[in-house]
Parts: C-alpha cells; sequence; structure tokens
C-alpha cells in the first residue's frame, strides 16, 4: 500500500494500470483512476489542457483546479479602440515604469489597428481625412 499513498478511493472504482519493476526486485504499482466522477480539466491562458487519462490530472482528484477566467487577452479586447484624427499615433502603454518602448502606429488604411506590445487599438475617425 506504500506505493499508493497519494491516492484515496472515496468510494470512486479503481484499476489497475501497469506494474514496474524496482531495482530492489520489489515491484511497484502504478494505479489510476477509472471513475466517471474524474477532475475536469479547464483550459488556462496558455491554452494548456491534459488529457482525462493524463498522470498529471491526479493532483486534482478531490481538488479544483484554479484557472484565471480573466485572461488578458480578454480584458483587452473589452477595452473599445481609441478614435483619432491623426493619420500617425503613438503608444506608449501609460508611460512611465509600466509602460513601453514608443512606437507608432499607421492609420491609414480602414480598421482597427493595435500596438504590438499592449494590445490597445487604435482608429481612424472617417469623418477627417
Amino acid at each position: 500500500m506504500a506505493a499508493n499513498r497519494g491516492f484515496v478511493a472515496l468510494g470512486q472504482s479503481w484499476k489497475l494500470s501497469r506494474s514496474f519493476g524496482d531495482v530492489s526486485g520489489v515491484s511497484k504499482t502504478l494505479v489510476r483512476c477509472a471513475s466517471s466522477n474524474l477532475p475536469s480539466d479547464r483550459v488556462t491562458h496558455t491554452g494548456q489542457k491534459w488529457e482525462e487519462d493524463d498522470y498529471r490530472m491526479a493532483r486534482f482528484v478531490n481538488k479544483t483546479k484554479l484557472v484565471n477566467e480573466n485572461w488578458a487577452a480578454k480584458l483587452i479586447e473589452s477595452v473599445p479602440p481609441e478614435t483619432r484624427k491623426e493619420r500617425v499615433v503613438s503608444c506608449d502603454g501609460g508611460g512611465g515604469p509600466t509602460g513601453h518602448p514608443k512606437v507608432y502606429i499607421n492609420l491609414d488604411k480602414p480598421g482597427n489597428h493595435s500596438c504590438l506590445y499592449c494590445g490597445l487599438r487604435f482608429k481612424k475617425d472617417g469623418s477627417h481625412h
């Protein structure tokens, strides 16, 4: 039972998956959960999602995987684009120590144009040439 120390059954059905040999000749058994009560894996902001039978899901048995739903890309999309009259605008990410190097963005083409550093969007006012 020492090999199965981290696993708790709690009314779930278990099946033996593989047996591995030790150097000392004592074989240990790897146990995997074969229950329908598996932890669900949520996609993270990096796109990480493990398969249901992945051994790394064992850390989430009887626990939940904490994933921040406020991804930076979603927060940037919620900010409406700034309408400008100039053909070329500059973005420094707010300036100071929290900003980024100043970049210039050409707004000649129609539509939204985003800053490559921070993702803020700009568009040209259509009434002014």
